[in-house]
């Protein structure tokens, strides 16, 4: 059948829109024979194997004795130290509002990151002039900005979210940034040729040309919200209001080893499913939408 021809620029994308669908229908109907389960166990069991590896090598180390049981418990110390706490009810109380400050935090710094980075990408006056502080910011380690907020608003809820928007905010930023640094010209230059200007030209060609760039900003954006949540609670511990964090320096005051190890472990284990689930996901159906992934 051959390809529609249509004079008129109003209908014009409809037409391409509807070939591109048509054509996108017969490319996953022709690659997509691979069952639900068998997918999800070739994605999991890597993840299963190196887990499995670590604790073996960390269950070695402490036979080894190279240091004291005390400081270095073993595996089954510290995940009986885990069902203590999480029995008690502390752990999720703690695992609640820690990930409550990092939804409010990352979804403001979102909001702040997409304003800047969508500036920033198209004015060449404003990149020349902030885009080099907006990667100083973002090289900064979030540490840093702990003390002033914790002058600025005391130990509240406030300062843990002031350091996740700081340590945010520039990745995601610096992310939409390279990705509209990533799109073709002549994709911009045919945009403006159907009429795509100003905020038309945004909507239809230039936010949806630099996701995949943007996706992987909103990945590391998630690592060091991560990073910077952690280092907000550990420091400034929230009186009254548990945290993952709080709890990992609470453990360390009483010199309890298994205790820190097992926060150690939660926060590794959230962070990995957090971006295993959600964000690898969400770049992957990104990538495969825009043709930059095969599946194999």
């Amino acid at each position: 059948m051959p390809p529609t021809i249509v004079d008129d620029p109003a209908t014009r994308g409809e037409v391409l829109d509807r070939d591109l669908a048509g054509l996108d229908a017969l490319e996953q109907a022709a690659g997509d024979h691979t069952p639900r389960w068998q997918k999800a166990w070739s994605a999991t069991w890597p993840k299963l194997g190196a887990a499995v590896l670590a604790l073996a090598i960390w269950q070695l180390v402490y036979w080894s004795e190279w240091k004291d049981p005390f400081l270095f418990p073993a595996p089954s110390t510290v995940f009986s130290e885990l069902g203590e706490m999480a029995s008690d009810g502390v752990l999720f109380e703690a695992l609640g509002n820690t990930m409550r400050l990092a939804v409010q935090g990352y979804l403001l710094s979102l909001v702040i990151g997409c304003v800047i980075g969508a500036l920033v990408a198209r004015v060449a006056v404003l990149r020349s002039a902030f885009g080099s502080l907006i990667t100083g910011i973002q090289t900064m380690p979030s540490v840093a900005w702990v003390p002033w907020a914790i002058l600025l608003f005391r130990q509240t809820d406030a300062t843990i979210i002031f350091v996740i928007v700081l340590g945010t905010t520039p990745a995601i930023a610096n992310g939409l940034i390279a990705g509209t640094d990533q799109i073709p010209p002549l994709l911009i230059r045919a945009g403006r040729a159907m009429g795509a200007k100003g905020v038309t030209a945004y909507r239809h060609v230039v936010l949806p040309a630099s996701l995949p760039g943007f996706v992987n900003g909103l990945k590391q954006g998630w690592a060091f919200a991560w990073r910077s949540l952690m280092a907000g609670e550990i420091i400034a511990v929230l009186p009254g209001k548990p945290t993952i964090g709080g709890q990992l320096q609470i453990e360390r005051g009483f010199s309890h080893a298994d205790g820190v190890m097992a926060m150690m472990l939660v926060i590794l284990a959230v962070g990995i499913i957090v971006d295993s689930l959600l964000f690898s996901t969400l770049e992957r159906r990104v990538n495969r939408r825009w043709g930059l992934l095969v599946d194999r």
